[in-house]
């Protein structure tokens, strides 16, 4: 579950939103409040509000979101007693609230709006809010044995690990097996292996990087491996000495059919590779530079 927050001046329009209609809006926790329509409840929120004139921002807007799966099999008395539990954690204490159900998405949501000034005319404390309400929603979906960010942002992880590994499996197969001289040539053959290589060229017209698109992942080749950034992969390519030499004398490339420059980083790069090559051989081969 996510929890969001924030301190709100604009507590009417808010409240229509939370009770929109047309989005399936159902009340499902009210604290302190007896309003039938948004009007009534942000005059009810005004009259403890005249009670702090110095606060500008007096009306707290959350939003909780369940997973979707944990979503569709939440009632309202569930919904409720989430609710409940997540005012708790953020220690709001005795005040007026109100929030509201949305099944307009297949993400079920609740849009929560609570007064800031208590009935002492004491203002609740909102250092800090949107990391305090992240928090109090992963403690209440403890508490609920609803699923956390952290479970979900760990199965995202294991799948997103499973497909950088495919992808940088066909990438060193591919720079092993078939050697590719140029740029459109490795993009040829990755897409032969379902893979789309998308060039990344700024309002310079310089070639950046490359993004791979595989399955419903679209990821920078520094993100699938450190080995398959743009200028890693223009080092990688520029092992074919004269595909090599060609980029670093014109600092451009034939790309799909277009010409395109190289980042001053990815020309950089490929020259270092070049000289490292270089190196190589002369070491190889048991010739010296002496004087």
């Amino acid at each position: 579950m996510i929890g969001k927050g924030k301190s709100i001046a604009h507590t009417q329009a808010s409240m229509q939103y939370g009770w929109n209609q047309e989005k399936d809006a159902e009340i499902v926790y009210t604290q302190n409040l007896c309003g039938e329509n948004p009007k009534e409840v942000t005059k009810e929120f005004q009259m403890i509000q005249q009670m702090n004139i110095r606060c500008e921002k007096n009306t707290l807007s959350f939003v909780l979101s369940p997973t979707i799966e944990d979503g569709r099999s939440l009632s309202r008395e569930n919904l409720e007693e989430l609710t409940d539990t997540f005012i708790k954690e953020m220690e709001l204490g005795e005040r007026q609230a109100i929030a509201f159900v949305h099944r307009d998405k297949a993400h079920t949501h609740i849009h929560l709006y609570v007064n800031r000034i208590d009935f002492q005319g004491k203002a609740y404390k909102d250092n800090y809010i949107g990391k305090r309400s992240q928090k109090a929603a992963e403690r209440t979906a403890q508490r609920l044995q609803l699923t956390t960010v952290r479970e979900v942002q760990q199965i995202k992880d294991q799948s997103l690990k499973q497909i950088r590994s495919e992808i940088k499996q066909i990438h060193d197969n591919i720079m092993q097996q078939h050697k590719p001289k140029s740029f459109d040539q490795y993009i040829t053959l990755m897409k032969q292996k379902q893979i789309s290589v998308i060039p990344t060229i700024n309002k310079q017209n310089q070639l950046q990087g490359f993004r791979f698109q595989y399955q419903s992942h679209n990821l920078k080749g520094s993100e699938v491996h450190r080995e398959m950034s743009g200028a890693k992969l223009g080092a990688a390519l520029s092992r074919n000495q004269r595909f090599g030499q060609k980029l670093i004398q014109n600092n451009q490339v034939n790309l799909m059919g277009k010409v395109v420059k190289l980042s001053g980083n990815m020309a950089a790069k490929i020259t270092t590779e070049l000289a490292r090559q270089v190196a190589k051989r002369v070491r190889d081969t048991g010739f010296e530079i002496g004087y």
